[in-house]
């Protein structure tokens, strides 16, 4: 599996619809969309899942409205539940100058009922795009099931080494594949993404409700540099989990048994929503072609965010974009990006 800095040919993006993900909100959503939308446009192709295609009319003028480069979005008429692609979506992996789409059964994290279009994404898109397509599958009990994988629970360097948290993958609570082990996924890693070499932590933040998903706490900015958030207020409920992951990949190498330079990511102060605690976190950050678009808060944190990324990120431009809306939805960028890798 590529990492994610690696040139890409598109992004995937759900347009939003589904308004119970963000009461009270929905309205401002569209436009943070099309934000995001816009900027990626400028660098490389958008597709956009869309419900039908009467959508289109609405879309357009916000499209406009942010300076969007048209002639690289492209609609798929393509139902979903929810609007989280990196989730839900394909994972792409190469393979000597072949890319394959894997197929990993999504179940909504173990929480929701409502998951049988996001689960068939990635089938309808492949009648498009039409890869190779894989669907990972591992002998449990004696019989061979799917297993379900979220992009956002994984992240990687590209040469070998994942980084995922027990609390997502081990754990009894939105258990999403009973009966396996560390040492089982392990080997799913390598088997189906090329990695020898993985990373547990422990916990992902307060307000996760995916239960410890990685791409809010730890992500690979270079093959040997992660990027790790950390919780200096030792009365928050962020800062034990944070200071032992903190601790693990302090000892953790990579796929050469190299040690890992760890770049800390201050979080924002405690963001409530109707009295909810919502999981914001600079760490949802997506990689594009020459921009890294970086969530912020409103909050005396972003700023220096900024500059840690502007210094990590010499031969990218930075992009702020306001998501003190979108993570009402309980997910930020990086969550509603999925890359598809361009072949070299």
């Amino acid at each position: 599996m590529p990492a994610e800095w690696e040139r890409q040919e598109s992004t995937l993006i759900a347009w939003p619809h589904n308004k119970n993900d963000w009461p009270g909100r929905f309205e401002n959503i569209p436009d943070v969309f099309a934000q995001i939308i816009s900027q990626i446009s400028k660098v490389q192709k958008v597709k956009i899942l869309i419900q039908h295609n009467l959508v289109k009319k609405n879309i357009y003028p916000l499209l406009r409205k942010y300076k969007a480069k048209l002639k690289n979005i492209f609609f798929i008429t393509i139902k979903t539940d929810r609007v989280w692609t990196r989730d839900s979506g394909p994972i792409y992996v190469v393979n000597k100058n072949k890319k394959i789409l894997l197929d990993w059964k999504f179940n909504a994290w173990a929480k929701y009922n409502n998951y049988k279009y996001d689960n068939a994404i990635n089938k309808k898109l492949n009648k498009i795009k039409n890869l190779e397509l894989i669907k990972p599958k591992f002998k449990i009990q004696k019989k061979f099931k799917d297993i379900v994988l979220e992009g956002g629970s994984i992240d990687v360097n590209g040469k070998g080494t994942i980084i995922t948290t027990k609390e997502c993958l081990l754990s009894k609570v939105q258990q999403r594949n009973p009966g396996l082990k560390k040492k089982d996924i392990e080997s799913i890693f390598n088997k189906y993404l090329g990695a020898k070499n993985t990373i547990w932590l422990n916990k992902g933040i307060a307000g996760d409700d995916t239960h410890g998903h990685i791409d809010d706490i730890a992500r690979f900015v270079d093959t040997n540099k992660i990027f790790l958030a950390y919780e200096y207020n030792k009365k928050d409920k962020n800062f034990k989990p944070l200071d032992e992951n903190y601790k693990i990949l302090n000892i953790s190498k990579d796929q050469n048994g190299k040690k890992i330079t760890i770049i800390k990511l201050p979080m924002p102060k405690p963001i409530f929503i109707e009295k909810t605690r919502v999981p914001a976190s600079y760490l949802n950050f997506y990689i594009a072609n020459k921009i890294v678009l970086v969530p912020v808060f409103k909050d005396k944190n972003d700023k220096k965010v900024l500059k840690i990324f502007k210094r990590n990120f010499r031969n990218r431009k930075i992009i702020p974009i306001d998501c003190l809306d979108l993570i009402w939805g309980f997910g930020a960028i990086h969550c509603m990006t999925q890359q598809e890798p361009a072949l070299n």
